[in-house]
């Protein structure tokens, strides 16, 4: 048999033994409805807020400020459509639109298209240009508040990723939310700006403590560090209006209705703490980072056309120092084989048994190249080849070593039957 190696941790994690025990002993022991007054239902609301507390602890903010949703996607779209549903309500005029969203094109697409829908509701969506490590640049987003935010009187929402699903790159979040927090305060008849960030792919793998970054609103999944599917979590900081969109209930204090994943929730709870837990182990973070270098390099110095997008300039670690690059995820490494197509590259290795992906696993199927990785002005005989490989925290050094040696097998017999220059 096979023996499979997974490097497509940033589509979903393997749930961690101590998750499934828990999730297995909620629907055993704890199911009743926490929202039940009795004794059976209170036993199963203090898991749902031990949970709570334990994500609240991961990313340093009150537990009273944590929503409960069922993943990444429905906590994007309750932060705009939560944030500008007022607005949408509001009669438009020129000089004064019904609210004004900052955002970019390298976003997932459970930004990109709730911010298309929203532009057709006559919210103004403003896109910030990216570098080619996919940044975005702190004085664009100045200027575009500048220029865009001049209505006292308009909701004005910047919609900024943490860390890229498909390149892992991270953005300056800090400098970002100071632009925000610097235009609010430049005039008093400047209404906010409100600031929310997609952090699925940055929680769990990277310290986020959101008692220095001051964020309004931020968005987080289970799956994406060793949790169950189904569940996820939006941060709203205490003062943000946000309008309520599923309705018909008054849980999660009235912000999001339905009655509460108890199951999910308390594995989310478990992964955090386990997360937390391996954000102090740095020497382990450092090790794992080395193997993504590592796994570059091989592939690289086999396959000698093969390009590393979004791979800052002098980014090799110091070895002296062990630090990683602050501007990439320690577990992403995106690599792009000009002129072939990344689909055939998926197929060859996955019947070789090592699981990857072509940019964001909810768009598996397209055969159009990523936008994100176009938005990033990479062409697109690169990024028709662009594969992601994204490794976990249990990902072993035999493993890195066999993944390389079978993509420059699959890549280089690809070439001899494709109609392209050989390799």
């Amino acid at each position: 048999m096979t023996q499979r190696i997974y490097l497509d941790n940033n589509a979903t994690t393997q749930p961690a033994p101590e998750v499934v025990a828990a999730v297995g002993e909620v629907n055993e022991q704890h199911w009743a409805n926490p929202s039940s007054v009795h004794r059976f239902g209170q036993m199963a609301r203090q898991r749902v807020e031990l949970a709570r507390a334990s994500l609240a602890r991961l990313i340093n903010c009150r537990d009273r400020e944590l929503i409960f949703t069922s993943g990444g996607t429905e906590s994007n779209n309750l932060a705009l459509r939560g944030v500008f549903d007022r607005a949408l309500f509001a009669v438009p005029t020129a000089s004064s639109p019904r609210g004004l969203l900052i955002t970019t094109q390298v976003e997932h697409a459970a930004i990109r298209e709730p911010a298309q829908q929203l532009a057709k509701f006559g919210i103004r969506v403003v896109y910030l240009p990216v570098d080619l490590l996919g940044r975005v640049d702190p004085q664009d987003l100045t200027d575009a508040l500048g220029r865009h935010a001049t209505d006292p009187g308009c909701i004005t929402l910047a919609s900024i990723h943490w860390a890229n699903n498909e390149t892992g790159a991270i953005q300056p979040i800090d400098d970002l939310v100071a632009c925000c927090r610097a235009h609010s305060d430049g005039q008093s008849s400047r209404s906010r700006v409100y600031f929310h960030t997609d952090a699925t792919q940055a929680v769990g793998k990277i310290a986020i403590d959101l008692a220095q970054t001051p964020v309004d609103l931020l968005t987080f999944s289970a799956h994406k560090f060793h949790g169950p599917k189904g569940v996820g979590a939006l941060f709203v900081r205490s003062g943000v209006r946000l309008h309520t969109q599923n309705l018909g209930g008054p849980q999660e204090r009235e912000r999001r209705g339905g009655t509460e994943n108890t199951p999910g929730i308390v594995g989310m709870g478990v992964a955090a703490e386990l997360a937390e837990a391996f954000l102090t182990d740095t020497d382990r973070i450092d090790h794992l980072g080395s193997l993504r270098d590592r796994f570059e390099q091989g592939v690289v110095g086999a396959v000698s056309r093969a390009v590393i997008i979004a791979k800052p300039a002098n980014s090799d670690r110091d070895l002296e120092s062990g630090e990683p690059d602050q501007r990439r995820l320690w577990n992403t490494s995106n690599i792009a084989f000009p002129h072939l197509e990344a689909e055939a590259v998926l197929v060859a290795l996955s019947e070789r048994g090592l699981c990857a992906s072509a940019g964001a696993a909810c768009s598996s199927g397209s055969l159009d190249p990523s936008p994100v990785l176009l938005a990033m002005g990479i062409p697109e005989p690169v990024a028709h080849g662009a594969v992601r490989f994204s490794l976990s925290r249990h990902t072993t050094d035999q493993e890195i070593d066999r993944a390389v040696e079978l993509v420059a097998d699959v890549v280089k017999k690809l070439a001899k039957t494709l109609p392209i220059a050989p390799l």
